[in-house]
């Protein structure tokens, strides 16, 4: 069978698998993600995974993959023995093509070469770097655990290693001028691969950040500021060949996240693991199943009941619909308008659309599908609020 590749616009069904623990927690982060100080019995929770991806296998029947992908937390705490364990209980429970898209989220304070090796034969043939920064003042105040000369390190390392490299860079930091952003950008690009994931500074309810934020402690751009971040962002990558596919994800044409287009292009996955969440149909309605989030709890629920699923629902046709438009209009390629017809059971009102043309918000692309416009992608939010009315 031939190997997957982004571009062929199928929403694809994907496997999320979820390593919740991590070395240290970044003040910035509020993932599922959890700090132990003895060590993590993984022999036991890769036995879990397995099972629960046995009991996902009983809900959503024979399907063929596209796409798996194992994040965290730090999945490189994980030994490449872990990783192989739940690669092949993947492919006990579906049919896995070969060469089908294998991503492991790294951090470059906890990348081996020998690690990197394991989990090379063990599957894996994508890895996405959590660098952050490319200054080291920067990435002490994120709370990372390395500096710029171990991440370019672990960079060479994995571009050594692996087919696919990418890696995450977190912009609009405080007193970041468009002038430091630039050069810091240009500096990797020089180092990427073929994919990098660019993302704003938010301070999430929860984390150390904000309550150091609403103390005054520190302070991040302001919208207009963040704004111009975000325009040279666009700029920056689209010059050097990685044009943004999504608001914040940019690669080289054919390089393109298969598993994270297939969140964005409203296909199916499964969840597995302390938190994760899937989405997938199963007679005839899109079901969501939402995993205990305590790591020990949902081990001990895995091993009783086979999951550690203790939340989810049916969505509704609407419900649906308005997570496609939510979804899919932050693709550069848009919507296809059918499928949301499809869906929803009524097309998208015309007028709101061409509401929202004049406005420059939107374009129509062909006579099948729509997309939001640069101006758009940055009030998307208001934009799919306008168009779900």
């Amino acid at each position: 069978m031939p190997d997957f590749r982004p571009d062929d616009r199928l929403p694809g069904f994907g496997v999320y698998v979820h390593w919740p623990f991590c070395a240290a927690k970044c003040p910035y982060c509020d993932f599922n993600s959890h700090v132990r100080h003895q060590p993590v019995d993984q022999e036991r929770f890769a036995r879990a995974f397995a099972t629960e991806l046995a009991t996902m296998r009983e809900r959503t029947g024979p399907r063929t993959v596209t796409s798996i992908f194992l994040g965290g937390g730090t999945p490189s705490l994980m030994e490449p023995g872990t990783v192989g364990t739940i690669l092949e209980a993947v492919a006990a429970n579906w049919t896995v093509p070969d060469g089908i898209e294998v991503t492991l989220e790294a951090n470059p304070s906890s990348v081996e070469a020998g690690r990197f090796r394991g989990y090379r034969s063990a599957g894996v043939n994508r890895v996405s770097l959590g660098v952050q920064a490319l200054n080291d003042a920067d990435l002490k105040f994120l709370g990372r655990l390395h500096n710029v000369e171990e991440a370019l390190r672990a960079i060479e390392l994995a571009r050594d290693t692996f087919p696919r490299l990418s890696f995450d860079l977190i912009y609009a930091r405080p007193g970041q001028t468009p002038e430091a952003w630039r050069a810091e950008l240009e500096a990797a690009i020089g180092h990427a691969a073929d994919h990098l994931s660019l993302y704003q500074l938010t301070i999430e309810e929860g984390t150390p950040f904000h309550a150091l934020h609403a103390a005054r402690k520190f302070t991040v751009p302001d919208g207009d500021h963040a704004a111009d971040l975000y325009a040279l962002t666009q700029e920056v990558t689209a010059q050097r060949g990685l044009p943004a596919y999504e608001i914040s994800n940019h690669a080289r044409p054919g390089a393109e996240s298969r598993h994270n287009l297939t969140y964005w292009r409203y296909g199916e996955y499964v969840g597995v693991g302390p938190g994760a969440h899937g989405r997938f149909v199963g007679g005839g309605t899109r079901n969501v199943t939402i995993a205990e989030r305590m790591p020990e709890r949902w081990l001990s629920l895995v091993e009783a009941k086979g999951h550690g699923v203790v939340d989810g629902e049916t969505l509704t046709r609407s419900e649906e619909a308005d997570e496609f438009l939510l979804m899919g209009l932050r693709l550069a390629e848009g919507i296809d308008l059918a499928r949301y017809e499809q869906l929803s059971g009524r097309p998208l009102a015309s007028e709101r659309i061409a509401v929202l043309q004049d406005e420059d918000l939107v374009a129509p692309v062909g006579n099948s599908r729509l997309r939001a416009t640069p101006a758009g992608m940055i009030v998307l939010d208001a934009v799919v609020a306008d168009l779900a009315r």
